[in-house]
């Protein structure tokens, strides 16, 4: 399946999600997510948005929740569709972090620890973050368009854009 074969314009996502990744003295804070999609890999904490949440509001939410801080300075990065071959489409919003208040801790769903920036652990990431995680430590927007056969990436579209 590649992305060019799917009309995005009337793509409709099954579900909504968030990213939150805190980046501070040359570090970002990564989890080894524990369980769901995923599960086994390494991402930033993040989940489902809920009926009436705002994006934003469910990434400050999902990042207390699975590690007990509140992030600061919150700003918008980009979003990224995903359409895998079992059907499964999915929208997820990406945000960047100046700061946090606390110390991570581990929960049932992740285990924190912080990545330096030049050693991030693509090879245990998703394979579409390497695609778009520079842009967002450049604080570039984006927009991406993925397929994946489970954990496999077919096809992609990454482009920026000036607003979100």
């Amino acid at each position: 399946m590649k992305s060019r074969d799917i009309d995005w314009t009337r793509w409709q996502p099954q579900r909504r999600a968030t990213l939150l990744f805190v980046i501070r003295d040359g570090q970002v804070l990564l989890i080894h997510k524990k369980r769901g999609l995923g599960a086994g890999k390494v991402n930033g904490p993040g989940g489902h948005v809920e009926d009436g949440e705002t994006p934003l509001a469910c990434a400050v939410r999902e990042v207390k929740e699975e590690l007990g801080i509140t992030p600061l300075g919150v700003e918008p990065c980009g979003e990224l569709r995903f359409q895998f071959t079992d059907g499964l489409a999915l929208l997820v919003y990406v945000f960047r972090a100046d700061d946090c208040r606390g110390e991570p801790r581990e929960s049932d769903e992740a285990t924190p620890f912080w990545a330096p920036l030049d050693e991030i652990p693509f090879g245990r990431m998703w394979a579409d973050d390497r695609t778009w995680f520079p842009m967002m430590l450049r604080r570039e927007r984006f927009e991406g368009r993925f397929t994946f056969d489970g954990d496999t990436l077919l096809d992609f579209e990454l482009k920026r854009c000036q607003i979100m």
